[in-house]
Order: structure tokens, then C-alpha cells, then sequence
């Protein structure tokens, strides 16, 4: 069998939690490859609405076994207030859900590092979410990381160790902080973290692969916050292209098959960074509450603007896509006038290609025109229903994009969504 990856090609937020959920069905397995607490994924069904933060989109389908991978960095504070509530609602975990001892654990101190290292950037700042996903993955890559397996072997020792060397790094950045609650919580966290299956992930779901079981891997933000090809420095600290599944799971590439890329009808931002088809104007305060885009695990408002065709064209190239799926088209219902931006304008010099950096005063998109299709989509079942102007905006996106879109959501439940059988 071959491991499927479904990833966002935006900057994150583009509804992969919902599409998991809708996809899990057709899957034995459902692993989580990278990220952490940082990235919010909405799911609503049935007429209850839910946030995972952690764990893998998959938990709520039946007895499926999901799986979090060593790429994933891990708080045990919040992976257990997560928990219980997904419990606490009727979604049993303890035996569906395995956990890689090979994953990063978020200290209390990255969380304090992270705060710390913001404020003495000053008007420098990222734009983190304060999760200790930044300093967490540096620890991990200097080789001073804990992980997921060390809670079972001489743990209080190497807690303290690395807990000493945080300190001194806040104390030489004249940090002043409170780590008491943060730190009781972590703990009964820890202990928590202990009643669940730790595993060597790689081996599992490789063995998994050879009984022929099928494999989907959720990613979690977007390509564009790639730490390595997305916007840098305003990027995530992990790899979110489909290559990060590989190193985030333990698969080998030959075993990867399809590649689901998720966007939006528009495109959306959190936080700092550039983001050249931006809207300051009425039309993007337009889309943010008809999209009512705001972040599932911070609450901030997401920066809107209409789609980069430039920038998906590159997250397809990057991640192999095999087929896209289009979300949140249901908020564009009842505009006159839709935009894509097919190139951008650096300079003087117009381009289709994405440039090494881009800033936000450098760049001028370069928009096509297309009528809106003024119809409400919600309530549609099929895509024989499609308005013709919806049709055309879809097509447009096929050929530039030279990517099948197999799937539309038009509207946040599990239902809302169509899959295309048109060749």
C-alpha cells in the first residue's frame, strides 16, 4: 500500500481538519506528520463543533487507528485538556490513538523561551502563537531535546538538565516569569501521557504499509510556512511539505501515492509576514466575516485577501500535488467580481514565478477578472448544480494551476462537501 499526504497550499488554515474527517472513511490509518499545538484544525458535524490541536483529524471516525509521528512536537498540558474534552464529548482515545516516543515534548520553559524571544525582537516580531513550537524544534536540532520515550526512562533527571539550561538562557535575556502553574500542569500532563500507547511510530506504520493497510497523513499550517520554502523568516518551524511526511512518519518517498493540496476559494494569513494579495479594504473585511476567519486556537484575525495563483503554483510544484481540493468556496457566493492574482509586478518587471523573497512594499499583484456567480451554494449536493460563472472560475483554476480540483467544500459541515467526477 502507498501512504496518502493531504497538506495545505496556503499559509495554513485552509480547512485540512475537515477534509481529513470527510476522507478518513477510505483509510485504515490516519497519522499526523509535523507541527504542534500551534495549528488549530475546525471540524463541525452532527451540530457540534470541535478543535484538535494535536491530535489527528481522524478520531471520529469509528474505530480508526490515528497516530501521532515523531515530527510532531508535543505539550502534554495541552494534549490532555485536548483530550479529556474529546473524551468528555463521547470520543474514547486511550485505544485508537498512538503516540510516537520519538516525538519532541514542549517544556514549559520553550513556552517562556518563546514569549521571551518575541519580546526582544521587538518590531521584529514573527508573529508565533507562544505555543514553544519555535524553541522546541531548536532544541531539537542542536540535540537537546526531549522526547516523547524519555518520560520512561530516568526522566526527572533529563527534565531538570534541560529546564537549567533554559533558565540561564532567560536569566542572560532578563526575562522575568512565573513558571509554577505551567510547570504543575505540564507534570499532570506527563503522567497522563503515560496511559496512552507510546510506539516506535516507524516501525508501525510500516509494518502497518506491508499488512496492506491504507495510510493518510494530515499536515498541519501551510506550504507557504515551510521552514525551509515557505515566506522565511515569517515561517513555522518545521518542514510542512509533502517531504516532511517522509522524515516525519519514517517512510520511505517511493511509499507516498496520492497528495491531496488544500486551498481556499480565496487566500488567507495570521500574523506577521508578506502576503502580496492582501486586502485592506472593504471586500477583504468582507471575506474575513463571511468567512468568519479567525485562528481555532488563538482567536486572531486572519489577514484576507483573493487567491495567489503564483504562490499555489509554486506549493503544487513543491509537494507533487496530485489532485487540489477547493474550500470555503460558499463565502464568494454573493460578490459581483472575482480576482486571481496570475503574477506579480517586482520593480517594474512582471513575473509568474515565486521569487526568493518577497516583501510586502516590492510586490503588486497582477489580477484577472471573473463575474461572480451571486447564487447560494450551501444547500447544493451535486456539481451538476454548479452555476455556470462558478464553473468557469473553477475551470480557469484547473488550467492555471494544471491540477485537478476533485473536491469543493461549500460550507463548514462534513456534508458541505462535493467530490467532482468530471474527468
Amino acid at each position: 500500500m502507498k501512504v496518502d499526504v493531504l497538506l495545505g497550499l496556503q499559509w495554513g488554515d485552509e480547512g485540512k481538519g475537515k477534509v481529513v474527517d470527510v476522507l478518513t472513511p477510505n483509510y485504515d490509518v490516519v497519522v499526523r506528520f509535523q507541527g504542534g499545538p500551534n495549528a488549530g484544525h475546525t471540524l463541525e458535524f452532527e451540530g457540534q463543533k470541535y478543535v484538535l490541536r494535536s491530535i489527528p483529524s481522524g478520531i471520529f471516525q469509528g474505530d480508526k487507528l490515528n497516530v501521532i509521528g515523531n515530527g510532531v512536537v508535543l505539550d502534554p498540558a495541552l494534549f490532555k485538556a485536548e483530550a479529556e474534552s474529546l473524551e468528555a464529548s463521547g470520543h474514547p482515545l486511550k485505544e485508537r490513538l498512538h503516540i510516537s516516543k520519538k516525538a519532541h515534548l514542549i517544556l514549559p520553559t520553550h513556552r517562556i523561551l518563546d514569549a521571551a524571544y518575541e519580546a526582544a525582537k521587538g518590531k521584529s516580531k514573527v508573529g508565533t502563537t507562544g505555543k514553544g513550537i519555535g524553541p522546541t524544534y531548536t532544541d531539537k536540532v542542536s540535540r537537546n531535546g526531549l522526547r516523547v520515550g524519555d518520560i520512561l526512562h530516568n526522566f526527572e533527571e533529563k527534565y531538570l538538565a534541560a529546564k537549567a539550561r533554559h533558565e540561564a538562557i532567560l536569566k542572560s535575556l532578563n526575562y522575568e516569569y512565573d513558571i509554577t502553574e505551567l510547570e504543575r500542569t505540564w507534570m499532570e500532563g506527563i503522567e497522563y501521557l503515560k496511559q496512552f500507547h507510546l510506539v516506535d511510530s516507524e516501525h508501525e506504520i510500516n509494518n502497518l504499509l506491508k499488512a496492506g493497510k491504507s495510510v493518510l497523513c494530515e499536515g498541519a499550517q501551510g506550504t507557504m510556512l515551510d521552514v525551509d520554502f515557505g515566506s522565511y523568516p515569517f515561517v513555522t518551524s518545521s518542514n510542512t511539505i509533502c517531504a516532511g511526511a517522509c522524515t516525519g512518519l519514517g517512510v520511505a518517498p517511493n511509499k507516498i501515492g496520492e497528495v491531496y493540496g488544500i486551498m481556499k476559494a480565496y487566500c488567507t494569513r495570521v500574523g506577521a509576514g508578506p502576503f502580496p494579495t492582501e486586502l485592506f479594504d472593504e471586500t477583504g473585511k468582507r471575506i474575513r466575516d463571511l468567512g468568519h476567519e479567525y485562528g481555532a486556537v488563538t482567536g486572531r484575525e486572519r489577514r484576507c485577501g483573493w487567491i495567489d495563483l503564483v504562490a499555489l503554483k509554486y506549493a503544487i510544484m513543491i509537494n507533487g500535488v496530485t489532485q487540489l481540493i477547493m474550500m470555503k468556496s460558499d463565502v464568494l457566493d454573493d460578490f459581483d467580481t472575482i480576482k486571481a492574482c496570475v503574477g506579480y509586478k517586482i520593480g517594474g518587471k512582471e513575473i509568474d514565478y515565486f521569487p526568493y523573497d518577497i516583501k510586502e512594499d516590492d510586490i503588486e499583484p497582477i489580477y484577472v477578472e471573473m463575474p461572480g456567480w451571486k447564487t447560494d451554494m450551501t444547500k447544493y449536493t451535486s456539481e451538476n448544480e454548479f452555476p455556470e460563472e462558478f464553473n468557469a472560475y473553477i475551470d480557469f483554476l484547473e488550467t492555471e494551476l494544471e491540477t485537478p480540483i476533485k473536491i469543493i467544500s461549500i460550507g463548514p459541515d462534513r456534508d458541505q462537501t462535493i467530490v467532482r467526477y468530471t474527468e
